[in-house]
């Protein structure tokens, strides 16, 4: 039975049940009491969807599921889709000279990443508990005055004192980079010079730190020779993108469809 809200879709002559769009309607988020948004942009899904198998089936496109994960699989619409575009999307692949060109446009874009050889020593402690922080930070305090003395026995006291796994390294947490840490640990890697220990305790959801900054490996453009491979792909992935809309823009343009309004789904 038609549902009197919203108008029935049609796609080439193919009348699409209302249920399904109702079904498909559940993906889409809308705004409390406006269910007509979920339901036009279900249409629009549900009717390219439509489109693309209509378009595989004339084609003669066939193609088996192909395993996702463990346990699952595409389904059979899925896979006549990917079969149908991988037939019609065929885009010209990037040239040499066109990969260079987009590297020397702006080298600075490829970079090693910045990287820091890091070692702590961690002060454990309960931060809802005053004592418990306070006994901490003197314990801390007291490992730093050692280290402040005889700083060649950062690795001995993480070994004996600190509370971190990483303590059976001498403390090292190896390569770590923007990001890898807590935010306060890392602002004092970022105040400190190779070689240097921090002046006070530093204080995380994990308790207080003592942190030593071992190397640091600053950011570098790489050659385009390194480069080359991941620029090829994501150009790659550009051109078979553009391809892929030219084509899906084409099968729209050559459509009857009502019920739904494809000349404003985002690309």
């Amino acid at each position: 039975m038609a549902n009197p809200l919203f108008p029935d879709l049609i796609v080439n002559g193919e009348r699409v049940p209302h249920t399904a769009v109702a079904a498909e309607a559940q993906n889409h988020a809308a705004p409390r009491g406006k269910p007509g948004i979920a339901w036009r942009k279900a249409a629009n899904a549900i009717a390219m969807r439509t489109l693309l198998l209509q378009e595989a089936v004339q084609r003669g496109v066939s193609a088996d599921s192909r395993q996702l994960e463990p346990s699952r699989f595409e389904t059979k619409e899925d896979a006549l889709i990917r079969g149908l575009l991988e037939l019609a999307v065929t885009p010209e692949p990037p040239t040499n000279e066109q990969i260079f060109a987009e590297w020397a446009r702006d080298p600075e874009r490829f970079r090693t990443p910045l990287l820091w050889e890091v070692s702590h020593i961690l002060c454990a402690c309960d931060l809802s508990d005053i004592r418990s922080m306070k006994a901490a930070y003197e314990r801390a305090i007291a490992l730093l005055k050692v280290l402040h003395l005889e700083p060649g026995k950062f690795a001995l006291l993480a070994e004996r004192e600190s509370d971190c796994a990483t303590g059976k390294a001498g403390g090292r947490l190896g390569q770590i980079g923007p990001g890898d840490t807590a935010p306060e640990f890392e602002d004092a890697i970022r105040s400190l010079s190779e070689g240097e220990i921090t002046d006070e305790p530093v204080l995380t959801q994990h308790g207080y730190h003592l942190i030593r900054l071992d190397a640091v490996a600053e950011p570098k453009v790489l050659p385009f020779d390194a480069v080359q491979p991941r620029i090829r792909t994501a150009m790659e992935k550009a051109a078979w993108a553009g391809a892929a809309r030219t084509f899906v823009e084409s099968l729209v343009s050559d459509a009857e469809i009502s019920g739904a309004d494809l000349a404003v789904m985002p690309c």
